[in-house]
């Protein structure tokens, strides 16, 4: 996506420069690639901790948005402990390695796609180097999420189906796709895209600008130009409570439609699957089913997420100073 060095009139006295440029330019191609493969294993490694992290809740929050019980604390403990009975304590992660396959890419790409955006962004209004204003900082975040769920949204419907299902209907991850495939059609796997993608760009865009926000005014009102691991999960948490509780509606709409095939349902478009679940659930108890577990599971996972990144990127570059150092 472009370095973000600004270009500007040189002045060639002499005939004998371009040595200078042959051997600058192929350094700072390396930092580029450096710096965006520090980013995608940053953040390939942040959404693996988070999601295994809170993936019990995660697969416990699935099964309420896609059935028409009423959701409160007390079933949805009694949901986790009948799960830990009947199938056994690791069946709480059912589906984490479908969410491993889906979520690494995803988090990679997105965390990478938003450190790019930033600078391009930040190279178009003027601000290279400096910290964005809100505008591009929330069209940063929006972007990224975009991004990330354009290129890995299939594994995303393949993991829903998985946390769904017994264990009998889908042994692994490829027999979920071949089902789906050759019962259902390749357009399933596409099923929910567009209400993913509305949900994304107020979630991913509120997520970044708030966590983003949040590391600015502490930079200014502390004096510190980094803050701590545990004021990292606080900003997360924060960022995670507000992009989930903007977007979810449209998360449990997009996990009707996904499960559609295997719940007995003919959703749609996104428009009839709302109308049906307020019709059938109400406005509050249907759309924003699970929301109070999101809110606890959500800032967990966000938190999490937005620290591992920062302190990997940290560690990371921390490591190249000192091989450079050494050589």
């Amino acid at each position: 996506m472009g370095n973000g060095v600004r270009e500007g009139p040189v002045d060639f006295k002499g005939q004998d420069v371009e040595p200078v440029t042959s051997t600058h330019l192929p350094s700072e191609d390396n930092q580029e690639q450096k710096k965006v493969l520090n980013s995608l294993m940053s953040g390939a490694l942040a959404g693996a901790v988070a999601k295994t992290a809170v993936a019990p809740l995660d697969r416990t929050k699935i099964m309420f948005q896609v059935s028409s019980k009423r959701f409160s604390a007390k079933e949805a403990y009694r949901l986790i402990y009948r799960t830990y009975l009947n199938e056994g304590f690791w069946s709480l992660w059912r589906g984490n390695s479908a969410t491993m396959v889906r979520v690494i890419p995803y988090a990679a790409i997105q965390f990478c796609a938003h450190e790019e955006y930033k600078q391009l962004l930040g190279s178009y209004y003027g601000f290279q180097g400096k910290a964005l204003t809100p505008f591009p900082r929330f069209i940063a975040g929006s972007l990224a999420g975009t991004t990330a769920a354009m290129l890995t949204y299939p594994l995303d419907m393949v993991r829903a189906r998985m946390a769904v299902t017994p264990k009998e209907m889908y042994s692994n991850i490829v027999h979920v796709f071949i089902r789906i495939s050759r019962e259902e059609g390749l357009k399933t796997l596409y099923r929910g895209f567009t209400p993913t993608i509305l949900g994304v760009i107020p979630y991913a865009g509120l997520s970044f600008f708030t966590y983003e926000t949040l590391k600015k005014l502490h930079a200014d009102h502390s004096g510190k130009s980094q803050p701590s691991p545990p004021e990292r999960l606080l900003f997360g948490a924060c960022a995670g409570l507000i992009g989930q509780s903007a977007s979810y509606p449209l998360d449990v709409v997009r996990r009707r439609m996904q499960t559609a095939g295997v719940m007995g349902h003919t959703y749609s478009s996104i428009l009839l699957t709302m109308q049906e679940i307020i019709r059938e659930e109400g406005l509050i108890r249907g759309l924003y089913k699970g929301l109070s577990m999101n809110w606890v599971k959500g800032p967990i996972a966000v938190g999490i997420s937005f620290t591992t990144f920062d302190l990997t990127q940290i560690l990371l570059r921390k490591l190249q100073h000192s091989t450079n150092v050494e050589r």
